[in-house]
């Protein structure tokens, strides 16, 4: 049964021209997508009557109490009020601690808080973060993610400007559990504006994280929402590859936006057992309906290696600072998604490095 979503024909206005632009590359338009449609949720319009603010920051959380204040305090020292920007808290049914607790002391009254009467799982989260959003922007930020003072300015001002872009998303800094700095995404581009050949670049590999991406509400409504056939990691990733298949993208080049990594986050439990690249292999089948026919098997060849040397820097990293668990799993899918010669070589290194690292006598204590 053919299916049919809000705002399912092209844009008009500013964005036909990129609808023209598409059509000419041979991406398939959503109506196309009826197969892939059936796994996202409908984001249906705000309903007229109801009072819209500019921001919705929509807040996922899952046992993470502990990031959650200083998540919330990010937001609110920028916070322009309510008419402005919408503040909600989406748990999904945590079960190991009590994000409501933190949103009533730090939100006081400005911070709305919905929790899933079950565990639903990460994706499904997101969607009901799009589905309750009112604002015309959507902000998803994890509730153990942060922003940097300027954030909302600085993106506000991007979509005030360009009425022409489907989603604008800037450079992010790597934190750890403490909150230190370890690493800032590097430059795509030397100046802020259009992202180029985005398309096939963000096709080829993930490049941001999703606290440092902003998308126009209607964009989730024209396309959908994320694809629940991705079950831990990449679900942004496919996304981010479906929106650039049919608006242009801005990337601001300042580093606004704080992606936190620990050992109990998800992106930490996946690594562990190899999913996070299971998932991403999957990712990578569903994002060839977004690619121009001509160039769909190449770039889905390079987003495999993409992933396979993903892994096995995962896996050295992790080495490096003597930890194993983990390391096996990764190995072995970098094997499954790419078998170039480049991932074979960094293979047969990586096992050679183990083995020597394993072998070699501890040293003696002073």
């Amino acid at each position: 049964m053919t299916r049919s979503y809000p705002g399912s024909t092209p844009p008009t206005g500013a964005r036909s021209g990129c609808a023209t632009e598409v059509a000419r590359c041979g991406v398939p338009a959503p109506e196309a997508w009826d197969g892939q449609q059936r796994y996202r949720a409908q984001i249906a319009p705000v309903p007229s009557g109801i009072d819209r603010p500019f921001w919705s920051v929509m807040i996922p959380t899952y046992n993470c109490a502990r990031y959650l204040r200083e998540t919330l305090a990010s937001v609110l020292a920028q916070d322009p009020g309510r008419e402005v920007m919408q503040v909600e808290v989406i748990d999904d049914c945590s079960n190991q601690d009590d994000p409501e607790a933190v949103v009533a002391e730090l939100g006081g009254g400005r911070v709305g808080f919905f929790r899933q009467p079950t565990n639903v799982g990460h994706v499904r989260n997101f969607n009901t973060c799009l589905q309750r959003s009112r604002g015309r922007l959507i902000h998803i930020l994890h509730g153990d993610d942060c922003v940097r003072p300027g954030f909302y300015h600085a993106m506000q001002r991007v979509f005030d400007e360009h009425p022409e872009i489907g989603n604008a998303f800037c450079r992010q800094v790597i934190i750890d559990e403490a909150g230190r700095w370890r690493n800032i995404s590097g430059l795509l581009q030397p100046e802020s504006g259009l992202a180029e050949n985005w398309l096939e670049r963000i096709a080829i590999g993930q490049r941001l994280q999703t606290p440092a991406m902003v998308v126009r509400r209607e964009v989730y409504e024209h396309l959908g929402g994320f694809d629940r056939r991705i079950h831990y990691y990449g679900e942004d990733w496919e996304m981010w590859v479906r929106i650039a298949a049919h608006y242009p993208v801005w990337h601001e080049i300042e580093p606004l936006a704080l992606y936190r990594i620990h050992q109990s986050s998800l992106s930490g439990r996946t690594f562990r057992t190899g999913e996070n690249i299971r998932d991403l292999r999957r990712a990578v089948r569903i994002n060839r309906a977004s690619l121009p026919d001509k160039d769909a098997s190449r770039i889905s060849r390079l987003a495999l290696e993409a992933c396979a040397l993903g892994a096995i820097r995962r896996a050295r990293r992790a080495l490096a600072r003597g930890e194993t668990v983990g390391v096996a799993p990764q190995i072995l899918e970098a094997f499954k998604s790419s078998r170039t010669p480049n991932v074979l070589a960094r293979i047969a290194f990586i096992l050679l490095y183990w083995a020597w690292r394993a072998l070699r006598p501890p040293r003696a204590e002073q």
